[in-house]
């Protein structure tokens, strides 16, 4: 193994590099340093399936509480994006992150999110029929945009009428990341928290059956959540659940467009399309990493490991690592993608990974049952971004519409 020379630090956090393509550094790193450390960066990171596994799985040796974000390597403890003051979900560990997972876990459970697909098809289905096949569309504005983004807006019991709204805060939310100082997009995360806090003082006298309203009723450490912690939760979920799925939807259609042999097995069999799914996660990967800081010194692949340093799990990459699956760059729906660390892995693990698999079983049933033959016309452009790799255009015609009776319910 020859080891990597170079500083890799201020690349990795480049906000562009990711909207590029990130694979072929990636496959180096896991080649020659799968557990390397960027003094320019002051960040280890790890791209191997293994390690990337080991530190999800282990909260006690990697903690959440000072920093998960890509951007925190060089600012741990400053709070990034997230409000001051806040108990934050992906900020904490041990009972008060399963104390705060559960205020909403009911709202993500298997079960609820089978009660929720029959309005979730019937959202997608409107979207579907309001597609014009002849012509080109960006598939993001079409449909995985405002299908995401108006199932979770469901679910937080959001008024059908501002749901348009809530396209354009998540947008500028995941802009926050990296970024601050623009008064127009502060402005209009201002609007968001503002509309949130309608939304929940509405909740405390008229409770309804979503999320909100378990927020308003829930309790943190014996105590009512605050204000900040309402909010803070409230813009977690609409993020959260919103964009990644939205990732998930857009470059899967991507790949189905590019694989036209796997996008037919797809339509002669639709039972094949939840391990569909689960490829399309491991080929796309929404989220591209999470950070944690070690509490104790630690050996990873024969590198160690200072107590305080801050490890970075580049989920992208340990999803294509060649050890874990063969021809790892090659998108095949009958693999077994299952064991993927797209949703994360252990405590932390994506508290809406049922929705997403249920929204993305649902989109793409509709869509190849509506749309088998859509084309891809012209490149897609994405935005640069450290958390996830938000595309922001994706040129397609989607073809000749198939018949409303031939569409499977």
């Amino acid at each position: 193994m020859s080891k990597t020379s170079e500083d890799l630090g201020d690349l990795l956090l480049d906000p562009e590099f990711h909207a590029g393509d990130p694979h072929p550094l990636y496959r180096r790193l896991r080649r020659d340093n799968p557990v390397y450390w960027s003094e320019a960066g002051q960040f280890w990171a790890l791209t191997a399936y293994d390690e990337v596994k080991r530190v999800g799985q282990d909260a006690r040796t990697f903690s959440s509480t000072r920093g998960t974000l890509l951007s925190d390597a060089k600012a741990r403890d400053a709070g990034g994006p997230h409000m001051p003051g806040a108990h934050h979900l992906i900020r904490s560990d041990g009972k008060d992150h399963r104390d705060l997972r559960g205020i909403v876990a009911r709202s993500f459970t298997p079960a609820a999110v089978a009660r929720l697909e029959a309005r979730t098809r019937t959202i997608v289905r409107d979207l579907i029929d309001s597609i014009d096949g002849s012509g080109t569309l960006n598939a993001v504005e079409a449909l995985s945009a405002p299908a995401t983004t108006y199932v979770i807006a469901e679910l937080m019991g959001i008024p059908q009428e501002r749901w348009s709204d809530f396209w354009m805060w998540t947008d500028t939310a995941m802009w926050q990341v990296d970024n601050s100082g623009d008064p127009t997009r502060d402005a209009h995360i201002a609007d968001l928290l503002a509309f949130f806090g309608e939304l929940i003082e509405q909740r405390r006298t008229q409770p309804g059956q979503d999320i909100i309203t378990d927020l308003v009723q829930g309790s943190f450490r014996g105590e009512p959540l605050n204000e900040v912690d309402l909010l803070t939760y409230s813009k977690l979920l609409l993020t959260a659940g919103t964009e990644t799925t939205r990732t998930l939807i857009t470059g899967g259609l991507e790949l189905l467009a590019q694989h036209p042999d796997q996008r037919q097995m797809m339509i002669d069999d639709p039972t094949r399309t939840p391990d569909a799914v689960e490829e399309m996660l491991r080929m796309v990967s929404p989220v591209i990493a999470f950070g944690r800081t070690a509490t104790t010194d630690v050996e990873l692949n024969g590198e160690l490991v200072r107590n305080g340093d801050y490890v970075v799990q580049f989920y992208a990459s340990a999803n294509r690592d060649e050890n874990v699956w063969q021809d790892a760059e090659r998108f095949d729906i009958t693999r077994a993608a299952h064991k993927h660390l797209a949703f994360g892995h252990g405590p932390h693990i994506c508290l809406g990974a049922p929705l997403a698999r249920m929204e993305a079983r649902v989109i793409f049933d509709e869509l190849l049952a509506a749309f088998p033959a859509f084309e891809l016309d012209g490149d897609k452009r994405t935005r640069g971004n450290t958390l996830v790799k938000v595309v922001e255009r994706l040129p397609v015609v989607f073809g000749p519409r198939r018949p409303r009776t031939e569409v499977a319910a």
